[in-house]
């Protein structure tokens, strides 16, 4: 069977609420925060619905045994937030995967070639081969960025079907990159969004994610 990118968006009103909210220019840094976290957590449940390592056993009510399932602390799991405004979907995200290892890295994109350049790396040399990876990546634009993420994964032995992808808004230009290179992907997105202007940002879009949530210009 031939492998296709999949690209989710959630048809949950708690997603069409935050994003509207974050959408919104008037929202302040505060409540934009709050709408990230939001967001980044429905995006999460989202995203690990069918993808959590789970193991069966037994257990003991106050009344009787009783099949039970939990999930495998044995199969590594990593978060994996893209600076700067991936960390505003980590609050929301690590509240539901508390037991994660997060490994942060930075990227600048240049806004005349708009390729990105790293300035943090904190990705272990290689991963375990059954590693599961959550990206939180606010803004898929040009792709440019993720696609640098995904082949420094490729290289420390990262599975693209076990990775996947929660971003806010998502621009066809990205979607289509990460659809010819990693096939086997899974995103999901609040909203796709109908493409890029002549700066690489997407638009309707909401704004620059890290400085709406930061406070800074």
């Amino acid at each position: 069977m031939s492998l296709q990118l999949r690209v989710y968006v959630p048809n949950h009103p708690l997603v069409k609420h935050w994003l509207g909210v974050a959408r919104d220019e008037s929202t302040p840094p505060v409540l934009f925060r709050s709408a990230m976290t939001e967001l980044g957590r429905w995006l999460t449940y989202e995203a690990i619905r069918d993808w959590l390592p789970t193991m069966d056993t037994t257990v003991a009510t106050p009344l009787a045994p009783c099949p039970a399932s939990f999930i495998n602390p044995e199969v590594p799991i990593a978060i994996i937030p893209i600076l700067r405004a991936g960390l505003a979907l980590m609050e929301g995200t690590q509240a539901l995967l508390p037991l994660a290892k997060v490994y942060h890295v930075g990227l600048a994109r240049n806004e005349e070639t708009l390729e990105p350049s790293w300035y943090l790396n904190r990705l272990p040399s290689q991963f375990a081969p059954e590693t599961r990876v959550l990206i939180p990546e606010p803004m898929l634009a040009t792709g440019g960025t993720i696609m640098t993420v995904m082949a420094e994964l490729l290289q420390r032995g990262i599975d693209p079907s076990l990775v996947r992808i929660i971003s806010v808004v998502a621009a066809p230009a990205a979607l289509q990159k990460l659809g010819m290179a990693h096939p086997a992907l899974n995103i999901f997105s609040a909203a796709i969004d109908e493409g890029l202007n002549e700066h690489g940002f997407i638009v309707p879009g909401l704004g620059d994610a890290g400085d709406r949530t930061f406070g800074t210009d």
